[in-house]
């Protein structure tokens, strides 16, 4: 423009026309950075108000959690590991950012950024990415994956994901303006200016969370959706008491799981052991209930099944019924047993059950010399002194009726012990070595009770030789002395052998059966 055969003014007209161009273009690229830098500012203020409604949901979701474990529990574990992976995308994201601007003398004069050689020499080395180039693609990679892993039951919201963090095919290209493939980080971030590279990643973190509330939404609006829908109602048997008498009415109800005055069904088909209910005459409907107004029929087990007709969305829903209630004949009487005989032993705490058909445990009270309260219907009985003692059980009907009854039982003492050496009771054969170590005890044979009994002395007698006393229950030195004088095939004898309950040292047992033993060298 300004060589050729020119005169000199029509050259410095041209030379002036490049300067003003130059100037232009300038001028634009200030403007086009400034842009950069303003919408950078607004996609971050925007980002922190997201970040609190973020957070709001959360805590919604933890709530529902802790109030309905089976519910939201598995909703709120996902969205925890989608605010994981969030959390630490969203950090790798400002820590590269704060480096970024590191690189300027003021972070609020974007018309300076126009350079973008931090992150070419950070992300590029040739035609090669660098180690912090491949770790931003990695990182890019990993929240997609991860937040998509549990996205599998809301795979509108996964395509969303997957389109926001697209990295380009599998071997990371993307088509540029010639529809040439490139390099996913080199077509976005390879000599963009410094601001404009800023404002992606800033877009990024903005997707980020888009993508939390997208998830949260689409979770809870879900649930909401199974929530309302007829499909997953059930229905529970609601009775004022757990059991009926014979011609007793029963007032049970049949609701749903959620009930509410707006609940209510087109139509009733149930029917009680085979027979059909006819409203107003076995049932009436009132605030979304079916309330059962039929007889509770004779002694036994009732079914209702069948199922209550809801119109929903053109189409009926029908909820299955299958409930059972109980009618058993009024008691007139307490039912009161020993759990292991028929009778109680002084000594020992013997178990027993007392209940009253038709009345819960917390209503029935029992009364006896030595008889406590375990817990429910079980009780334990440590008689005194007598031979017999009667226990006393009451109660109060649901309709208001005491009922009360006795019964005696009767009082034996812990059975005669048999002496044992070695574990062996009565005649024992056993060789002279055996008997010097063995152990003196004493067992109770066939009783019901497992009592641990010790022994503590006894008295020795070899024939010829005087009976020698013994303390505790080994031989001691002067008993193995006369054993030593025995011959073979005589019968060495253990009595009057002292037995004690280990518990209940209080309690005298009777004499315990000797033991005789009969040396065989």
């Amino acid at each position: 423009m300004a060589g050729g055969k020119l005169s000199p003014r029509q050259k410095m007209i041209n030379l002036m026309y490049l300067v003003f161009i130059a100037m232009l273009a300038l001028n634009m690229s200030k403007e086009v950075l400034s842009a950069f830098g303003l919408m950078n500012e607004k996609l971050t203020s925007a980002n922190e108000k997201t970040t609190l409604r973020n957070d709001q949901a959360y805590a919604s979701m933890e709530v529902k959690a802790s109030e309905n474990t089976d519910k939201y529990g598995p909703l709120n574990e996902n969205a925890k590991t989608v605010k994981q992976l969030s959390s630490d995308f969203n950090s790798y994201l400002t820590d590269l950012k704060s480096r970024m601007m590191a690189t300027v003398s003021d972070v609020n004069d974007y018309e300076v950024m126009d350079k973008g050689d931090f992150l070419d020499e950070l992300f590029f080395k040739g035609d090669r990415y660098t180690t912090e180039g491949q770790e931003f693609i990695d990182k890019i990679t990993e929240y997609r994956d991860g937040v998509t892993a549990v996205l599998d039951s809301f795979p509108e919201v996964k395509e969303a994901v997957e389109e926001r963090f697209d990295t380009g095919d599998e071997d990371g290209k993307v088509k540029n303006r010639d529809n040439r493939p490139v390099d996913w980080l080199d077509y976005h971030f390879k000599g963009f200016p410094l601001v404009a590279s800023l404002t992606k990643i800033t877009q990024m973190q903005t997707d980020v969370k888009t993508t939390e509330e997208d998830v949260l939404s689409i979770m809870l609006a879900g649930q909401l959706a199974q929530e309302v829908s007829m499909t997953n109602y059930t229905t529970l048997l609601e009775q004022p008491k757990s059991a009926y008498y014979a011609g007793e009415k029963f007032d049970g109800n049949i609701v749903l799981g959620r009930k509410d005055a707006t609940t209510r069904p087109n139509k009733v088909d149930v029917k009680l052991d085979g027979r059909q209910l006819e409203e107003d005459k076995d049932y009436v409907i009132e605030d979304g209930r079916v309330k059962l107004t039929v007889n509770a029929g004779t002694p036994g087990d009732h079914t209702l099944e069948g199922n209550l007709i809801f119109d929903q969305d053109g189409e009926q829903i029908e909820v299955p019924v299958n409930s059972t209630f109980a009618t058993i004949t009024k008691p007139n009487a307490a039912v009161i047993s020993a759990d292991k005989m028929n009778v109680v032993y002084r000594g020992v705490s013997n178990p027993m059950t007392i209940s009253i058909p038709g009345i819960p445990d917390n209503k029935v009270s029992a009364s006896a010399p030595g008889l406590s309260k375990s817990r429910g219907s079980r009780y334990i009985m440590n008689p005194g002194k007598g031979r017999t003692v009667k226990i006393t059980a009451s109660g109060t009907l649901p309709d208001g009726q005491r009922v009360s009854s006795s019964n005696e039982f009767r009082i034996k003492d812990i059975p005669r012990p048999s002496g044992t050496v070695r574990g062996e009771f009565g005649e024992v054969k056993m060789p002279r070595r055996n008997l010097e170590i063995a152990t003196v005890g004493a067992i109770l044979e066939d009783f019901d009770f497992d009592l641990n009994l010790a022994i503590s002395g006894f008295k020795f007698k070899v024939p010829g030789q005087p009976t020698v006393q013994v303390r505790g229950n080994k031989l001691d030195g002067r008993a193995k002395s006369a054993l030593q004088r025995a011959k073979r095939g005589e019968a060495v004898q253990f009595f009057d052998i002292e037995a004690y309950i280990t518990n209940n040292r209080s309690y005298k047992l009777k004499k315990v059966s000797p033991v005789v033993v009969e040396l065989t060298n």
